[in-house]
Parts: C-alpha cells; structure tokens; sequence
C-alpha cells in the first residue's frame, strides 16, 4: 500500500457514506481510493486496487483514457455513456462514467461511476415478465379448454375398445385405441403441469442444501454418467419456503442441464449469500443465490430470450414446461431467476431474498 493513499479516516471518509461508486486516481492514472460502493460494485477490495492503474478496473477502453488524459491537462469535467468496463469473468459492465479534476495530496482526478445494467437488467425483466404473464394465461385457458375434450376422448376409446373384444381382427384394431388412451393420457398430464404452477404454497423452514442434496441424489439416480459436484456455503441459514416447489424449481433446471448434456458432463451446484440485493423491485438486507452450473454445449441462441416462456424447448420432444415451472415456483417466493450461457458454461442463478432474524457470519441480516 503507497504511503500517500488516503486512509479510511482521511478528508475523503466521506465518499464511504455514498451509494454512488467513486474512485479517486493519482496523475498517473493510478488508483488511490475506492469507496464501499466501488468495491461492491467491482466485486473486489481497495486493497487489491492501491497504486494499480485504473485500466484494471475499466478495461482499455480509448474513449475513457483519451477523457482522462485530457481531464489531467485541461482541468475538465468529462461524462461518458455506456462504457463497458471489462470483468475477469469476460463479461462487461456497462456504466455512466463522469471525469472530474480535483485538487488534493496525492489525487488528480474524481471518478464517479453508476452501473446501467442494473436499470436494463430491471427494464428488461419488467418486459418480459409482462410477456410470459400473457402467454401463461394464454396457455391456462387453452389448458382449461383441452382438459374437458381430452376426458371425453379418453372415455369414448376406452368404450370402443370394450366393444372390439368381441370382433376377430380385435387385437390389431385394440392397439389404434391403445395409442388414443395413451396419448389422451399425456396430454391430460401435460395440461395439468400447466394448471399445477398457481397450488397454493405452502411455507416452513427449509435448509438449502437439504434441498439440493434431495435433487442430486435423483439427478444421479437419473443420469449415472453426469458428475454432480457440490459447491456449499454451509454458514447459509434456513430459508422459509415450499420445499416441494424448489426442489422441482432446482430439479427442473438440472434435468434440463443433464439432458442438454447428452447425459453426459459436470453439474455445479453453489450456494452463496448475497447482501443488499434488489429483486422485484424490492431491496433485501441478505438474500441467497443458488447457481446451477454446467458444461454443456449452451442454450440456442435463437431461443436464449425465450427460454421461460411456455411451451419453448431446445430439445427434442421437450415439452418446453420445465423452465416456465421453476421461474414460477421461485416468483412465488419474491424471487427471480437469470441465466448466463455460451458453449461449454451455462448458469443458472436462482436468487431468493431471506427474511430470518438470525445472525448469518457473525453479523445480522
């Protein structure tokens, strides 16, 4: 650390008590002071930043480094728009950035950063929501309709079949009703997993891992070939909850996982905490993220946005339910569920907000 860094206790203490992200750099574009919101944002620590320069926290962008060269010559202000700063995990954060010259022992320049993915990320849920929303109640009233024909259907076949007992070719003519009973029969199951999504929850203390330990056992009871490798924090506290809802939210997402894998490949589960967290809108102090992590091949492109609406699949004969139950089961527990795929990595991340007064590592939540 370089002896002339502001410490905590200096003149700029006051950055600490600001949401806003401010990093303050040196004339040689060095970094000599990041405040809380900076290190959450960055997802790393002042320690790790002192003296580095600041293309380490804001990639190679030309545009930021021509500003900041000409904020040190000319003592100007600077506001650039949705720069995408580069992160170790090759993904960008994209931020309203705004340049600002100051006078101080050892620091030149004042940034303050504001995150517009967080605006986007909200926009485009809000968008999509209302679009799933409308194809979900679409789909229930198609499933109320189909329900009442398919008992019809099934009853005439099952009737028919009872009289070609007594025919000669009965055999052969008793298969042609086999496959309508069979068939009504699967759609009659497919019609109900539509109408099961809106059962009334039913909310106790559930342990997480619990949980996961519940759906690995059937993963690999299922897919022998699939390794299920498991990544805990145990210092989570008990979640409340419906237990039979995220063991078939999480179930789903894994069977999914192990069916794009060609039942074959590595499955991650990860639990972690997660502090000051916005979902729905609605700030929680501590909320709990699940991640489903595989390495198989990605979801399509072409259905990447489309993948929780109902009746979507990127598999053959997928029924196209099995996302569209989960993103459900976890809205019903004020929760939200993202995804990050590419080919060889896909992510599944199941956020939860936890509402307990227990102390989670020595502090409360």
């Amino acid at each position: 650390m370089l002896s002339d860094s502001p410490p905590r206790n200096s003149p700029f203490t006051g950055l600490e008590l600001l949401s806003t992200a401010v990093v303050l750099l040196d004339s040689q574009l060095r970094i000599r002071h990041v405040n809380p919101a900076a290190e959450n944002l960055f997802a790393i620590s002042q320690r790790q930043l002192l003296g580095r320069p600041v293309g380490l926290l804001l990639g190679d962008s030309t545009e930021l480094a021509s500003a900041l060269k000409n904020a040190l010559q000319n003592r100007w202000s600077f506001t650039g728009y949705n720069i995408a700063a580069a992160q170790s995990s090759n993904e960008s954060l994209h931020l309203d950035c705004t340049v600002s010259a100051i006078d101080a022992i050892g620091v030149s320049l004042l940034l303050e950063l504001r995150p517009i993915d967080q605006f986007m990320k909200v926009e485009r849920e809000e968008r999509l929501l209302e679009q799933q929303e409308a194809s979900r109640e679409l789909i229930r009233n198609l499933a109320h309709e189909i329900k009442n024909p398919l008992g019809g259907i099934r009853g005439s076949a099952q009737l028919l079949e009872h009289e070609l007992r007594t025919l000669a070719n009965a055999p052969q003519l008793r298969e042609y009703t086999q496959v309508i009973i069979s068939e009504s029969d699967r759609l009659q199951d497919l019609m109900q997993r539509l109408l099961s999504s809106h059962r009334v929850m039913r909310p106790a203390l559930v342990n997480v891992h619990d949980i996961l330990e519940h759906v690995r056992r059937l993963i690999q009871a299922e897919f022998s070939r699939v390794r299920v490798q498991r990544d805990y924090d145990t210092s989570l506290p008990d979640l409340t909850g419906d237990r039979e809802q995220l063991i078939q939210a999480i179930l789903n997402i894994a069977r999914n996982a192990a069916q794009a894998m060609e039942e074959k490949g590595e499955i991650i589960f990860r639990t972690r905490a997660l502090r000051q967290v916005t979902l729905a809108k609605r700030r929680y102090r501590l909320a709990l993220e699940i991640q489903v992590i595989d390495n198989g091949p990605g979801i399509p492109e072409s259905i990447r946005e489309k993948i929780f609406y109902p009746l979507v699949s990127g598999r053959e004969g997928g029924s196209g339910l099995g996302l569209t139950l989960a993103q459900s089961f976890i809205r019903q527990h004020q929760g939200t569920i993202e995804v990050d795929s590419r080919p060889g990595h896909t992510c599944f991340s199941l956020l939860l907000p936890m509402q307990t007064t227990e102390k989670f590592n020595g502090e409360p939540p």
